[in-house]
């Protein structure tokens, strides 16, 4: 590996990019970061996004993590980073695998296949929360990774507004609960919405709050004419720049 070897840990107030350009006086061109959406909350998928940025004059600026923007200003990140980035993509994970498969399973599955599925193959992988193993690259998992490197910013609010899209969608075929509002977080709007309707087949039946409401209503509240379908069901999205 061309560079030269990467000896320390950037500072936290040397900047979002830090990390980037560190591994890239390593050698590592191509740095992929890799973050969630959803995995709190008890209803609908779990969006998973990987970005690999531009670097250089390519960088964009205002990235944190996507909890702490409004949704306007996530919106307009999205759009920059998703007509940027040097490679991005978006992996939907819907509610039955998570009951089936397990939350942390299709958390780490969701990383792998995120990575997998950008354009170009990273040469590093910076993830957040969680180390990704399996990987044919170096990765460090980093905790509050989406405040401290750029690139797992940019992949939270990839995963971020993916999810929110689809959470105002399922609004609109299970409009008791509210979706487009707490986007299927625990609220307690959404508690008293579960305790009314009982769950609907958007819910994520292996969480206790969810169980307690079917046990207590007895049924499960189907939107008409959907057959099934999730929206953004299994969709891998990417693209380059």
């Amino acid at each position: 590996m061309k560079g030269r070897p990467l000896r320390f840990t950037p500072r936290r107030d040397a900047g979002l990019h830090a990390y980037e350009r560190a591994l890239e006086h390593a050698g590592f061109s191509r740095v992929a970061g890799v973050d969630e959406a959803g995995r709190g909350a008890c209803a609908g998928p779990m969006v998973v996004g990987a970005v690999i940025l531009q670097g250089g004059r390519g960088k964009i600026e205002g990235l944190t993590d996507s909890k702490l923007l409004t949704p306007a200003r996530r919106e307009e990140l999205y759009a920059e980073i998703t007509e940027r980035a040097r490679a991005w993509s978006a992996v939907v994970i819907p509610c039955y695998d998570i009951d089936r498969i397990g939350l942390h399973r299709c958390n780490i599955t969701g990383m792998r296949r995120a990575l997998a599925a950008l354009d170009e193959r990273p040469t590093y992988v910076l993830s957040d929360g969680f180390p990704v193993p399996g990987l044919e690259v170096p990765a460090l998992a980093m905790i509050k990774g989406d405040q401290v490197a750029a690139c797992v910013a940019a992949a939270s609010i990839v995963a971020k507004v993916t999810r929110d899209r689809i959470m105002v969608e399922l609004h609109d075929r299970y409009p008791a609960y509210g979706f487009d509002v707490h986007k299927g977080y625990v609220t307690r709007a959404h508690g008293a919405a579960l305790n009314e309707h009982g769950p609907c087949a958007e819910h994520r039946f292996s969480y206790v709050n969810v169980g307690r409401a079917l046990r207590n209503n007895g049924e499960v509240a189907l939107g008409e004419g959907t057959e099934g379908e999730v929206p953004g069901e299994g969709r891998t999205e990417g693209a380059r720049a």
